[in-house]
């Protein structure tokens, strides 16, 4: 490996790290990705805003490739920005990436053939609501088709590529094996996070039981865990944003709130008595009925809340 490529491995695992560090829940922002990151001293640009494939000035190879997340009623400029959730949820092992404007010898395009050729791992941003995006790392560009104008990516291993700066970096792409398993994580992420988005938003970005305004602090819980089959599925009316001691408690089947929106503490929590942050936090909150979103659409399903109830209930 040369002094220049080195160098570059270095950079992209600074990138990662301190990207990974930023990251609340998982998701970045887009001011996070426009902040860049620090190398040796100087601050080094992730992304350009107006185009999605993009190698800075300072890195011999591709560093980032982007989909973005469209907005209701904007248009949609690219197919990738429509299929990549599909296909991640239908399972495809390959996504496919739209080439950027102008055709295969575009210099964008041209740095996503290198990156194929030389097997670099790049930094996927996968849009999860608008303007919010998940980090997919290490991803790999597996297919270049200048007929096609579109490229195709594959998801590789955590972790997998962290040696490639103390040594020769292998020019291996994933195996099967591997992009079964980086696919898995990224489905689950893709599934976590979306959810998670769309349930803070819904609320205003607040607990639905005390209020609590930072994100830091919230989780989006089922009402039906994720496995039922019947009620599971990752959509607003089956969630609730919680702070993280409320969600432990909801789902240890400490709280409970009924198809009327109210709230039950169990009487093993109202008999102990240990200070404020019992008293204030969670005692209080027996009998009052939580914050709703906006939308009537997004309220929380009454069957949904009924059936956990009730084992609430039987809990307690």
């Amino acid at each position: 490996m040369t002094a220049d490529a080195l160098t570059d491995a270095a950079m992209r695992a600074a990138a990662v790290e301190q990207l990974r560090r930023r990251a609340v829940a998982g998701v970045l922002t887009s001011d996070d990705l426009a902040a860049g990151f620090a190398y040796a001293g100087e601050r080094v640009p992730l992304i350009n805003p107006q185009r999605g494939i993009f190698r800075p000035r300072l890195m011999r190879y591709l560093l980032t490739v982007r989909t973005v997340f469209p907005s209701t009623g904007r248009k949609i400029w690219y197919d990738d920005q429509r299929q990549v959730h599909r296909q991640i949820l239908a399972g495809d092992e390959l996504v496919d990436y739209a080439f950027m404007v102008g055709g295969p010898d575009m210099p964008e395009n041209r740095h996503l053939r290198e990156a194929m050729r030389e097997a670099v791992p790049i930094l996927y941003f996968l849009g999860v609501a608008p303007g919010r995006y998940t980090l997919v790392y290490p991803t790999f560009v597996v297919d270049w088709s200048g007929d096609a104008l579109t490229a195709r990516l594959a998801f590789g291993m955590p972790g997998s590529v962290s040696e490639i700066v103390h040594g020769e970096r292998s020019r291996d792409m994933p195996t099967a094996a591997e992009r079964r398993y980086g696919l898995r994580l990224v489905r689950q992420r893709l599934h976590q996070a979306t959810f998670r988005e769309a349930v803070l938003a819904a609320y205003g970005g607040r607990c639905a039981i005390t209020g609590l305004p930072e994100p830091r602090l919230l989780d989006a819980a089922h009402i039906a865990p994720d496995h039922d089959e019947a009620f599971g599925q990752p959509i607003v009316p089956n969630g609730l944003p919680l702070s993280k001691v409320h969600h432990a408690a909801f789902d240890a089947h400490l709280i409970g709130i009924d198809p009327d929106f109210r709230v039950h503490v169990s009487p093993q929590l109202l008999a102990i008595d240990d200070g404020p942050m019992l008293e204030q936090g969670i005692k209080a909150m027996a009998g009052r009925t939580i914050r709703l979103p906006g939308r009537r659409a997004d309220q929380p399903d009454r069957e949904r809340l009924s059936a956990r109830f009730t084992e609430f209930q039987g809990r307690n």
